[in-house]
């Protein structure tokens, strides 16, 4: 395979030029605002939830990748852009089965390579402009909210993780229709994917961060030496 190969999927591309796809490319930027965000709050959390953590950085990935990909446009390039949003679906949804239902490794590793396989599957079907292999990230995100619906201690958990999965469908829309109004937008309507992608993506961090424990009322072991002891 021709790694330099260009790769002209989007309305706003009409050649191979670095800034031929303005929009696509610095909407990216959504990703590393969101990834900032989420940063802030890892931190005021106590900063000790490193599985969060891993996925902001992979979230910042998100975005400096498809900033990549927007503008080299090679298929090179498009490994940029789809492997940390690989890596991003499938460790939220491993870390979600862990933190928001208690499952064992060995069941949640299961369940994954299972998700896994059917989300690869999606991806050979060539409808609705490449988006079908997101479908089923949608429809755990839905089912994920559904469950934890019904758990009175995970109702907020579960506003969270549908409020994701509406702003999800609608994103899809968005990205499906690209190609379709070309003639009628030049524009096209990918960077709007992008934009609504990154709120997605800061519901999500959001919702897992805030189920961890909070550590900032523990004190560090320094903060304990330095306290009085009763005589």
């Amino acid at each position: 395979m021709d790694w330099r190969a260009p790769v002209i999927d989007y309305c706003e591309r009409q050649n191979l030029a670095f800034w031929a796809e303005p929009a696509n490319a610095m909407s990216n930027f959504a990703f590393v605002i969101a990834a900032a965000a989420a940063f802030h709050l890892w931190r005021r959390r106590g900063g000790a939830d490193y599985p969060a953590l891993a996925l902001i950085i992979v979230t910042a990935s998100v975005g400096v990748g498809s900033f990549i990909f927007h503008t080299m446009a090679t298929r090179g390039a498009m490994l940029l852009d789809v492997i940390p949003i690989a890596i991003f679906i499938y460790g939220y949804f491993l870390l979600a089965l862990r933190r928001f239902f208690s499952l064992p490794m060995a069941t949640t590793t299961a369940i994954t390579l299972a998700f896994a396989a059917l989300s690869y599957f999606a991806t050979t079907i060539d409808a609705l402009n490449g988006s079908v292999g997101y479908l089923p990230a949608l429809g755990a995100l839905s089912i994920f909210a559904a469950l934890l619906w019904r758990r009175s201690d995970a109702r907020k958990t579960a506003r969270a993780l549908a409020a994701a999965a509406l702003l999800f469908s609608i994103s899809l829309f968005f990205r499906t229709i690209d190609r379709t109004i070309c003639p009628a937008v030049p524009l096209g309507a990918h960077f709007v994917w992008h934009f609504m992608n990154a709120c997605v993506l800061w519901l999500l961090l959001r919702a897992a961060i805030v189920a961890w424990p909070r550590r900032d009322n523990q004190a560090s072991p320094i903060q304990k030496a330095k306290e009085p002891t009763a005589a």
